[in-house]
């Protein structure tokens, strides 16, 4: 395949990178702003539909105030990204204002989509926003992250969001020309890869690990993160922010970069929405049987196939699904709290009332709320 994967694509998710935001961290790049937002306006005169997941609140915090060191401390952290965030989105607005488009600011957080109301909520806001003709600028919204100061990285924000919204494509942009079969500054005969399927194991493996020192995500992030975008069907494409004019050469149909096609069976947007939960209430251990229902029978869980209970939950989270070795094989809503599943497992559904002194459903995780992984 030669052809850009982009080319067709009409919801498009762009994903930027601190380091080509921030300039490597000197500060905001307002010409690289400037030139995506030319590329960007393009796009939309085109027809297409464009949401921008950006980095770099962090990076142009610290040279606001004068940091050279990323700060470990949550609240050194939230401080230089709420310093941050007001440049970022003022150069963004400036940049896109003078192609006639209306910006929009958006901060999530992975409670944002873990919930199901807010996630619907998100969703209807992006779509709205989108056939009005406005950019959303995405953001974790850092200033409140108390568990971790971020999703993980923006490469798998931006895969959220493209499942959140179901794009047809994700295009993120690094400071690398895209994939190569092995470190290239290790490895001077590594391959170039131009075209693979999303999810294929041996890209995880070509894969190196850590990223600059202004973001956070490496390479291993991006192929995780188009993993997890083709779950919605959504392809990948990882390339150069630097590469002049990148997104309107992709749309033209020109290969740039590491292309990634999706090229599973699209996942249904409720249990698309199961699917990308990144913290689980708990887990529940199956036997061989259960994972066989599950798997092959496409049926619900009953408690009697639940050997083990691990976690504190609600009736209500989403918890994980795995065998005796660890492996997850689904997820899904769970109707019991975990002190009442360590009391009905290995039970008949029959029994439950008897046990529990009420029966709400006799299925632990009816198969409509549940997800294959």
């Amino acid at each position: 395949m030669g052809v850009s994967l982009i080319q067709d694509s009409k919801i498009l998710i762009v994903k930027v990178g601190s380091s080509l935001v921030t300039n490597n961290g000197q500060g905001l790049d307002k010409g690289a702003i400037a030139a995506w937002a030319q590329q960007i306006s393009a796009l939309v005169k085109q027809g297409k539909q464009v949401v921008l997941v950006s980095s770099g609140a962090v990076a142009e915090g610290m040279q606001r105030l004068g940091w050279k060191k990323r700060p470990v401390e949550i609240n050194e952290l939230q401080a230089a990204a709420a310093v941050g965030q007001m440049g970022l989105v003022q150069m963004y607005e400036q940049c896109f204002a003078q192609h006639g488009l209306h910006t929009a600011q958006l901060l999530l957080t992975h409670e944002d989509l873990a919930d199901r109301k807010r996630y619907l909520n998100a969703r209807t806001t992006l779509r709205t926003l989108l056939d009005l003709n406005v950019i959303p600028i995405i953001n974790e919204n850092d200033t409140v992250v108390t568990e971790e100061i971020r999703f993980g990285d923006n490469d798998t924000l931006g895969a959220l969001v493209a499942n959140l919204i179901e794009a047809d494509a994700l295009i993120i942009l690094t400071d690398q020309q895209g994939l190569y079969s092995a470190d290239p500054r290790k490895h001077p005969d590594a391959v170039f890869i131009n075209f693979e399927t999303a999810g294929n194991p041996e890209l995880e493996t070509m894969a190196g690990g850590a990223g600059s020192a202004v973001g956070t995500g490496g390479m291993l992030t991006k192929i995780l993160a188009a993993k997890r975008a083709a779950n919605s069907g959504a392809h990948t494409v990882i390339a150069s922010g630097r590469e002049p004019d990148v997104l309107s050469r992709l749309s033209q149909g020109e290969a740039i970069g590491t292309h990634l096609q999706a090229g599973k069976i699209k996942i249904v947007a409720k249990k698309q929405w199961l699917a990308d939960h990144l913290r689980l209430g708990g887990k529940l251990v199956l036997d061989d049987g259960a994972v066989n229902v599950l798997c092959k029978e496409g049926k619900s869980l009953l408690p009697i196939g639940v050997v083990e209970v691990i976690g504190q939950f609600e009736r209500g989270d989403v918890v994980a699904c795995v065998d005796a070795h660890g492996k997850e094989w689904a997820r899904g809503i769970v109707n019991y709290h975990a002190s009442e599943v360590r009391r009905i497992m290995r039970k008949p559904s029959s029994e439950i009332k008897n046990i529990l002194g009420y029966a709400e459903e006799k299925e632990l995780i009816h198969r409509d709320n549940l997800v294959l992984l």
